[in-house]
Formats: C-alpha cells, structure tokens, sequence
C-alpha cells in the first residue's frame, strides 16, 4: 500500500495548466472520430426538398429528404467508438494506472488522498461523473486548482483524489 498524498506543499500537485493540457490531449481522438463521422453524414445528405403552400393569409412550409441512412450509421458507429474509447481511457487506463493517455503525455496521475494509489476502474468512471458538478456552476469547479492548496476540482474534493507529477 502506498504512503498517502494529502499533507504535500501546494507545489508538489500538478497544475492546473498542467491538467487542461492533458484533457486536451485526452479529447483529441474524441474530436477525430467525430470530425470523421460529420463529414460522411455531410457528405451523404442530400438537399432537403421544400414546397410552401399559401392559403389566404396564411403560409405551409413542408420539407422532405436530407439525412442519409450512411451518415446516420456512422454517427451511431462513432458514437459507440467515443463511448467506448472514453470507458477505456478515463475508467480503465486511467483507474488502474492513474493515467489517462493525456496524463501519460503530461506525466502526472490521479490518486487517492488517502493511499497514494490508483482508484480504480470503477471509482475512476465515477470521478468522471463528478466532473459535472464542476460544470453545474458555469464551470467554475474546473478553475479551483487555481487557488486550491490541493489543486483539486470539485470532482477531486468529491472523490478525496489528487494529481500528482510523476517525475
């Protein structure tokens, strides 16, 4: 069992700019698949076709045609592949490793407060979930690691996680 991480200097935690950087990185497939997906639902629509009616003063507009059965199907197909990358990444990868691949590029991890170790697949998926009480209020939970003495989001003090560098 590892020693644990919550009596660290401010400095020893991973900052902030430090945490944006890998949530980017994180983010990169995610946008890839989509942008790919878009593309071949945009590229398979065909122009919708539209008649407008007019009776005395009052008009009808009916529109028919547009979304393609091959754009619907690669919108589903990427978004199990998103789905299922974001299980891996931020559940898996990142519960039993405490690095999701953005945090390995960055090199820090997320630990437990109390034993220094990975959280595991589970508590991970849930952290991940507790991210939205950092977005609930107009993101703000996103920004504590600014002036927190932990660097932790809201989501981390739900959690009892911290980042820590791993150099």
């Amino acid at each position: 069992m590892g020693q644990g991480a919550g009596a660290l200097p401010t400095e020893a935690y991973t900052d902030w700019v430090k945490r944006v950087l890998a949530a980017l990185i994180d983010s990169i497939p995610v946008a890839i698949v989509y942008a790919i997906a878009f593309g071949i639902a945009l590229a398979t629509t065909s122009s919708p076709s539209c008649t407008t009616t007019q009776s005395g003063y009052s008009y009808s507009t009916s529109c028919s045609g547009g979304g393609s059965a091959v754009g619907t199907i690669v919108n589903i197909i990427a978004y199990i592949l998103i789905l299922a990358y974001s299980i891996w990444n931020w559940g898996y990868k990142q519960g039993t490793t405490g690095q999701s691949i953005g945090k390995g590029v960055i090199k820090f991890k997320v630990v437990s407060e109390e034993t220094g170790q990975p959280i595991g697949f589970g508590m991970s998926i849930v952290r991940q979930i507790a991210h939205f009480v950092d977005a609930i209020i107009c993101y703000i939970g996103y920004l504590f690691p600014l002036w927190d003495a932990k660097r932790q989001t809201l989501a981390d003090k739900i959690m009892k996680t911290v980042c820590l560098p791993t150099e």
